[in-house]
C-alpha cells in the first residue's frame, strides 16, 4: 500500500521508516552496515577527524521512502542534518519532499507515529495546493 507521508527517524546506525495515513502504517528498519558508525572517537584518532557519513545508507533511506511524497526527518543528532545534506547532493529533485527536520530523542514506534500524525496535517495546511 503506497502512503502520501512518510518518517524517518534516524541515527549514524538504523533508521526507522513508516509510511503513514490517519488509519494505517508501515515499518521497516534500514541498519547502516559500515564497521565504525560511532562518531564520538574524534579524540581517539590518529587523524583527529570523525567517520564519514555512510552513503550507502542513505542511499538505502531514500530508497525506503521513495514511494511517498512527504519526508518527515526526525533523529537526535547529526545524522539527519548529514542525511538532508546527502538528499541535496545526490538526490536533488527529492529535497522539495522534505517537509520537517526536527530533534526528537529516541521514541517508541508508537510515539513516532502519534508525532508524524500530529505534524503532518500541519504541514499540510502551510503548502500550497
Amino acid at each position: 500500500m503506497s502512503h502520501y507521508h512518510a518518517i524517518v527517524w534516524l541515527d549514524h546506525l538504523e533508521a526507522r521508516i513508516f509510511h503513514f495515513n490517519a488509519s494505517d502504517a508501515e515499518g521497516a528498519t534500514i541498519n547502516s552496515h559500515s564497521p565504525d558508525r560511532h562518531l564520538h572517537h574524534r579524540a581517539g584518532s590518529r587523524t583527529g577527524n570523525r567517520a564519514p557519513d555512510d552513503h550507502d545508507f542513505f542511499a538505502g533511506v531514500v530508497d525506503a521512502l521513495e514511494s511517498a511524497r512527504e519526508w518527515l526527518i526526525v533523529g537526535p543528532g547529526l545524522a539527519k542534518a548529514a542525511f538532508v545534506g546527502y538528499v541535496r547532493s545526490h538526490h536533488p529533485a527529492d529535497v522539495s519532499r522534505i517537509v520537517l527536520v526536527e530533534t526528537l530523542g529516541h521514541p517508541t514506534d508508537g510515539e513516532l507515529l502519534r508525532l508524524a500524525r500530529k505534524r503532518a496535517p500541519a504541514i499540510d495546511r502551510m503548502l500550497p495546493p
